[in-house]
């Protein structure tokens, strides 16, 4: 006889969509995407992202067709990592036996696993908002000792549904302080260079490196790229950088214990001397905004540890 009461059903909640992540097939380079769309790319070689797509497909970062993926030399394009020295060692420097730009972007990393978000309790959700991905080098799987100190190094890369963040954690494992530089060396995707401005420095000195390193005072408006630029600015790390083109803005970047900006474009001269940069007229389709701390070195002292970030979010 059926009972003249069922006790009730337990309601099932629908299984939410994840995040998917993968490895290719070589073991060099691991790819993660959102339910809503939005898909990354890491090389393992230098931990470098090499491409960040949003939901419609869109590819936010310039990386070059001439671009080495095969770990040969650092990848022209994508956001290479820039540590533990910026830009050419002096030789009266601890990094003075490194590679421009250090060996972080030349060395292969060990990627260390994700993590997700929790998925939102909201009837409409499309899954998990987020996934991070980790990846590590130490001193220990360094192919040669130039650089005579005792490091771990984490970064991360975390995919959201409008913006990418990097982070790096810095841990000094040895019994001697060590001075250390730290860029993420952003190549962001555009359509027109000649329509691009980028404000939020207008306050800001920087040092002119096309003018032979000289210092100049604020230019108090948006920057504005008609030739071969490079500089590195100094500004708080809680003033945003605003990308824009043709006044519509596309990018937001913040920062975390970063302290300068590096603004650089090759334009046309330069750009033909670089065997790894191209289209040849690429230059109109990139531009480098670049979060670091390298006006001076950070000392890091035996057993501590440093942390520094930034995110860049699509408007």
């Amino acid at each position: 006889m059926e009972r003249a009461k069922k006790p009730a059903a337990i309601p099932v909640s629908p299984v939410q969509p994840t995040p998917q992540v993968s490895i290719s097939d070589d073991s060099s380079r691991v790819t993660a995407s959102l339910p809503t769309g939005e898909r990354v790319e890491i090389l393992l070689y230098g931990a470098t992202v090499i491409s960040w797509k949003s939901a419609n497909g869109k590819e936010n970062l310039f990386l070059s067709s001439k671009a080495s993926l095969d770990g040969s030399k650092a990848v022209r394009g994508g956001i290479p990592l820039v540590f533990p020295v910026f830009g050419p060692p002096k030789a009266d420097h601890a990094t003075s036996r490194l590679p421009q730009h250090g060996f972080a972007r030349v060395s292969r990393w060990e990627y260390l696993g994700k993590s997700s978000s929790e998925s939102s309790t909201l009837p409409n959700s499309k899954g998990d908002a987020s996934v991070k991905l980790d990846f590590g080098l130490s001193d220990s799987m360094l192919e040669s000792r130039n650089w005579d100190y005792s490091f771990n190094l984490t970064y991360s890369v975390t995919l959201s549904q409008d913006n990418l963040e990097t982070s790096l954690v810095v841990r000094n494992t040895g019994t001697s302080n060590y001075d250390f530089q730290v860029l993420f060396h952003t190549y962001l995707g555009i359509d027109d260079i000649t329509k691009t401005t980028i404000s939020g420095l207008e306050e800001a000195r920087f040092i002119d490196k096309v003018e032979g390193a000289k210092k100049a005072e604020p230019a108090r408006k948006p920057i504005s790229i008609g030739s071969e630029t490079d500089r590195v600015y100094n500004l708080p790390s809680e003033k945003a950088i605003i990308v824009a083109e043709q006044d519509t803005k596309r990018y937001e970047l913040t920062r975390d214990m970063l302290s300068d900006v590096v603004i650089w474009n090759p334009w046309i001269e330069k750009a033909k001397g670089m065997a790894d940069f191209g289209p040849e007229d690429g230059y109109k389709k990139m531009v480098c905004v670049e979060a670091g701390s390298v006006g001076a070195w950070n000392t890091l002292e035996a057993g501590d540890t440093w942390e520094g970030g930034q995110r860049i979010k699509t408007l």
